[in-house]
């Protein structure tokens, strides 16, 4: 019995674990590791991967606790996020994509969309679609991200949807004539060029506002920085209606008659527009004529647009005679380049973000990419042409670069059709600004955001850099004694005499007033100037009593008594 008691005591619990031995390691180990030396040098572990440096908090001299681990929490974040920008910098690429050919003999205009869509991706072939629609000739608009689609048919279909997944948002047969379409702020509302007003409608289809300022338009612009909605239209006017306030900004009498081609120049938010006797003028809110005004083309211009990539810079223009031209709008001698195009239809015009110009005429889309149509040329010959795609169904109304995405948009008489151009969109998008993959919660943020960041109209100018700099001094000031000083005022800020005076119109015959006398030699008090000023005033008053006087007999006026 002894013994099984030993035994039990030297049993020892299950709690308890294990200890086990295992030999040290020696400290220079690593120090006499080679190979370990050899990939050191040429390997480091991602950023995300390994642990990232604390912020050093320097907010303990505040009391606050909410409010210290709050500022603390907001540094962290910080020195975190730009440790991480190293690593995010190495996935983004400087050149777009484009189309190469293995040899000199070969063009990459000759490579059809069926080759394209067997060597791009999965995800890349999803943008090559044809929609047949019955409604058309139709024209497209794209929201700011690229994700959202907004289509108007001629006869008055109109529709709204999600082009990556295919949800459709609202559907609406209008019964009449519909000339353009654009969204607004974002995709929850959208406004329609109807046959004689404006309609704005929200993401389900519900009308909600109707601009009957804005009569007949033919085209819509969206300025997203300064939430405008500019509409041109068969009088000739150009209006900008505040989307925020609801109130009409500013309408412009471009008196050059009826307008069918307008685009904006989204770095400056000048408008630009095309007229039919071959002019082109450029808009802003706060100048009543236009800031710049040239004879593009022979005839009507149908077209215009401005390049993005660039800021702004190139500005490209059809017309009616059959020629393309591009302009620098930092100098408006002549056309940088210019060419003929085939077919005697509507031609239209569009830049991508990566800079590359599509051009649909008659049966066909050409695309071409700088630097070719941004280079200087004397003769009128076409730079090379980078990809084509022929397109049966006429007349091609609109095309439309999808925004963050290689891909056209071409609206035609038989609905829309959608190619896919190598290198064509932007592959970094930022999220602050356009994010394709926003939820609900973002969205309402960054609408909330937008209103409070909104721009002035005034603001507007062909030179956007002019913000934040010093104003030009006047050269229309005076000299003024003020506290026995001489101070220089601006001729603006100084009052109606002072104008006149010094613009030398002011009556001074009245400067020596308190030293008239009468013809005794006293001197005339103020209330007897005042009152001889006022003498033979009212002339024509008294003339006018006389007159009702005339045929009225009073006995005290004649002098004899009553009979």
């Amino acid at each position: 019995m002894d013994s099984l008691f030993a035994k039990a005591d030297a049993i020892q619990p299950l709690g308890k674990k294990r200890k086990a031995s295992y030999p040290k390691k020696s400290k220079d180990s690593s120090a006499t590791d080679r190979t370990l030396h050899s990939i050191a040098k040429h390997t480091s572990v991602p950023k995300s991967f390994s642990k990232l440096p604390d912020a050093d908090s320097s907010y303990s001299h505040i009391a606050n606790k909410k409010l210290r681990s709050e500022l603390n929490r907001h540094t962290a974040q910080a020195s975190r996020a730009k440790a991480l920008l190293e690593d995010a910098e190495m996935l983004l690429a400087d050149e777009a994509g484009k189309i190469e050919v293995e040899g000199e003999m070969e063009r990459t205009w000759r490579v059809g969309q069926d080759e394209i869509l067997k060597g791009a991706g999965e995800e890349a072939a999803r943008g090559r679609r044809e929609w047949k629609l019955d409604g058309g000739p139709y024209r497209s608009r794209y929201t700011r991200n690229g994700r959202h689609l907004a289509i108007a048919g001629r006869t008055g279909h109109v529709a709204t949807f999600d082009w990556l997944t295919g949800t459709l948002h609202s559907e609406l047969q209008l019964q009449e004539t519909c000339r353009d379409i654009t969204f607004l702020h974002d995709q929850s509302h959208y406004a329609v060029a109807q046959k004689k007003y404006v309609f704005i409608y929200d993401r389900d289809g519900v009308e909600l506002h109707c601009l009957k300022s804005h009569v007949e338009p033919t085209r819509l612009e969206f300025l997203p920085y300064h939430w405008l909605l500019a509409s041109i239209g068969n009088a000739g006017y150009l209006k900008y209606q505040d989307t925020s306030t609801g109130q009409l900004l500013v309408e412009h009498r471009t008196k050059l008659g009826a307008c069918t081609a307008m685009a904006q120049n989204q770095h400056n938010a000048v408008i630009h527009l095309g007229h039919q006797n071959g002019c082109v003028t450029l808009w802003t809110p706060n100048l009543p004529h236009p800031a710049v005004q040239l004879l593009a083309h022979m005839g009507p211009v149908l077209s215009v647009s401005v390049d993005p990539s660039q800021g702004g810079r190139y500005m490209a223009t059809a017309g009616r005679d059959g020629t393309v031209k591009v302009w620098d709008c930092r100098n408006w001698k002549g056309a940088v380049r210019d060419w003929t195009v085939r077919g005697g239809s509507d031609v239209e015009l569009e830049w991508s973000q990566k800079g590359a110009l599509a051009v649909a005429s008659g049966g066909g889309v050409n695309v071409y990419t700088r630097p070719s149509i941004h280079t200087p040329m004397h003769t009128k010959a076409p730079p090379p042409l980078y990809l084509t795609h022929p397109i049966p169904n006429r007349p091609l109304t609109s095309v439309r670069f999808t925004p963050f995405q290689d891909i056209l948009t071409i609206g035609h008489a038989a609905g829309l059709s959608s190619i896919i151009v190598p290198g064509a969109g932007e592959p970094n998008f930022d999220s602050t600004e356009a994010d394709p993959f926003e939820n609900k919660k973002a969205r309402r943020e960054k609408e909330v955001k937008g209103l409070l960041d909104k721009i002035q109209p005034d603001m507007i100018s062909l030179d956007p850099e002019f913000v934040g700099s010093l104003a030009i001094p006047s050269k229309l000031t005076t000299m003024t004694a003020g506290d026995g000083k001489a101070v220089e005022i601006p001729f603006a800020r100084l009052s109606r005499m002072e104008r006149l005076k010094v613009s030398g119109k002011a009556d001074n015959t009245e400067d020596n007033s308190d030293d008239e006398v009468d013809d005794n030699g006293k001197k005339i008090s103020r209330e007897e100037r005042e009152r001889r000023r006022q003498r033979g005033k009212g002339k024509s008053l008294k003339r006018y009593l006389r007159k009702q006087r005339k045929n009225v007999i009073d006995p005290a006026a004649v002098g004899t008594p009553y009979t």
